[in-house]
C-alpha cells in the first residue's frame, strides 16, 4: 500500500512537469501528438482531437510528444518553426509548473499547520546555543554571514560548517549582536542504543523519553521515564555524557544502571547497534512556531519554498565541489521509499496526509531546480541551445544538437544507475 501511495504522488509530480509542457505548446498553437505518463511500451491510450493521452508500462518519467521538436518539420504548427522565446516558454513551462505546484502545496501545509520562525524557542542549559549566550525569544539573522530567513537555513549551513565553530547574528531588544558557536559533533555510524531522552541538553536530558521498536534499549527492557544515573560505573547526569560515552564506548556491551519508580535497575550486558546516519552537528537550537493569517501564510510559504530552492543549489554544488559525499545522492528507489515511510509512519490521516504533501514539495521543488540545470538532456540544457541560436540567429547543426543530448542521457542514465545503487545499500543496512 505504502509502495502504491508513493508511486502515486511521484507520478503526479511528473504528471504537473509534463503538464506544463504540454499547456503551454496547447496554448501556443502547437500541434501535440501524445501526452505520456511512463516511459516504454503503451498499456492503454485514447485520442482526443489531435492528441493521444497514453500510459506506459515503465513507472518512470514521461513525455510530451509535439510535431517538429525532436526532427525539422514544415508543418506551420512545428515547435521548430516557433519563435525562440515561444519554444523557451515551452521548455521552461514544465520546471515552472512544478516549482508552482511545490508552492501551492506549502500554502495548504501552512494554512493547516503553521509556521516556523527563526526566533529561539526554550534553549536547554549547557547546550552550545545557551553557552555561546542564545537565550529564548532571540532571532537569529545570519550565519557566518549569510542571510538566514527560515531554520531549514541554519540546519544548511550548519551541514556545511563540517562542525566547526560558526558565528550567528541575532536581535534581542530591538539590538544586534554577534554570538561563536562550537556545535556538538555526532559522527557517521555512530553507536546507538535506540533511545530518545526527554531533552538534548542539561537538567533531566538523562530521562528516557521513549524506546524504539527494535532497538537494543527495547531488547534490554529500557522504558520512558527511566533515569539514566550510570554507564560501566560512570555516572551520567546529563544527555551529552551519555552521547560522549557511546561514542567512546563505540560497539562494546555495558552495564547500565538507571532508576525505575524510585528503585535501582542494574541492566548487564546491552550491546549498541550502528546508526546508519550521517555525521550531524548539534546546537540546541529549538524555534517558535506561529499561525494565521493569509499575508503571513503566503510570506511564509514563500521563505520556506526559498530556502527549500537555496538547500538544492548548495547541495548541488557541494556534490559538484565533493564537500558533500555521493553516497548521499538519492534516486527514485530512494524517494519512493521515504515517500512510503512518510505514509507508514504517520500517526493519523491527517497527519499522514500533511506529511505526504510537505515530501512532495520538497520532491516537487527539487525535480524542477533540477531540470533547469544547464545540463545536456534537461530543460536547462535545452534552455542553453536555444540562447545560442538567437544569439547566433541559426540552430545548431541537428547532429551536434543529438550529439550533445545522446552524451547528456548516457550521463544522466549513469547517474540514475549510481544514485539506485546507494538506494539499495541503504534500504539493505549498508
Amino acid at each position: 500500500m505504502q509502495f502504491l501511495v508513493a508511486l502515486a504522488a511521484l507520478s503526479f509530480l511528473i504528471v504537473v512537469h509534463e503538464f506544463g509542457h504540454f499547456i503551454v505548446a496547447k496554448l501556443s498553437g502547437i500541434k501535440v501528438h501524445e501526452f505520456a505518463l511512463f516511459m516504454g511500451p503503451k498499456i492503454f491510450s485514447i485520442k482526443k482531437g489531435e492528441t493521444a493521452y497514453s500510459l506506459r508500462l515503465i513507472p518512470l518519467g514521461g513525455f510530451v510528444k509535439m510535431e517538429g521538436e525532436e526532427e525539422a518539420s514544415e508543418d506551420e504548427r512545428a515547435f521548430n518553426k516557433k519563435p525562440v522565446y515561444i519554444r523557451a516558454a515551452v521548455i521552461a513551462a514544465g520546471p515552472v509548473a512544478n516549482i508552482i505546484a511545490a508552492f501551492l502545496m506549502v500554502v495548504i501545509i501552512t494554512t493547516a499547520s503553521g509556521y516556523s520562525t527563526t526566533i529561539m524557542g526554550n534553549i536547554s542549559e549547557g547546550s552550545p546555543a545557551y553557552d555561546a549566550g542564545i537565550r529564548k525569544g532571540d532571532k537569529i539573522t545570519s550565519f557566518n554571514g549569510k542571510g538566514v530567513y527560515h531554520p531549514m537555513d541554519i540546519g544548511l549551513f550548519l551541514y556545511g560548517s563540517k562542525g566547526e565553530s560558526f558565528d550567528v547574528v541575532y536581535e534581542r531588544g530591538g539590538k544586534e549582536n554577534k554570538a561563536a558557536i562550537d556545535p556538538e559533533v555526532i559522527p557517521e555510524n555512530n553507536y546507538i542504543l535506540g533511545l530518545n531522552m526527554r531533552k538534548d541538553y542539561g537538567k533531566d536530558s538523562n530521562i528516557i523519553d521513549g524506546v524504539e521498536k527494535g532497538s537494543p534499549a527495547e531488547k534490554a527492557r529500557l522504558r520512558a521515564g527511566d533515569i539514566i544515573h550510570s554507564l560501566n560505573g560512570t555516572v551520567i547526569t546529563d544527555a551529552e555524557q551519555y552521547r560522549s560515552f557511546m561514542r567512546k564506548n563505540k560497539g562494546k556491551p555495558f552495564d547500565m544502571t538507571v532508576y525505575r519508580d524510585n528503585s535501582e535497575v542494574v541492566i548487564n550486558n546491552i550491546t549498541p547497534g550502528r546508526d546508519k546516519n550521517p555525521e550531524y552537528y548539534s546546537v540546541g537550537f529549538t524555534y517558535v512556531r506561529e499561525s494565521g493569517g493569509a499575508v503571513n501564510i503566503v510570506k511564509h510559504s514563500a521563505i520556506y519554498s526559498y530556502s527549500v530552492a537555496r538547500y538544492v543549489y548548495n547541495s548541488l554544488t557541494w556534490l559538484i565541489s565533493g564537500r558533500v559525499s555521493l553516497k548521499q545522492l538519492s534516486g527514485p528507489v530512494g524517494i519512493v521509499s521515504v515517500i512510503g515511510d512518510v505514509v507508514e509512519t504517520g500517526p493519523n490521516i491527517g497527519e499522514i496526509l500533511l506529511n505526504l504533501l510537505n515530501i512532495s514539495a520538497l520532491i516537487s521543488i527539487n525535480l524542477g531546480l533540477f531540470n533547469l540545470i544547464p545540463f545536456p538532456a534537461l530543460d536547462g540544457s535545452k534552455l542553453i541551445l536555444l540562447l545560442v541560436e538567437k544569439i547566433r540567429r541559426k540552430p545548431l547543426p541537428p547532429e551536434k544538437e543529438a550529439l550533445i543530448s545522446m552524451i547528456g542521457l548516457a550521463l544522466l542514465v549513469m547517474l540514475m544507475l549510481f544514485a539506485t545503487y546507494n538506494d539499495i545499500l541503504r534500504l539493505r543496512g549498508g
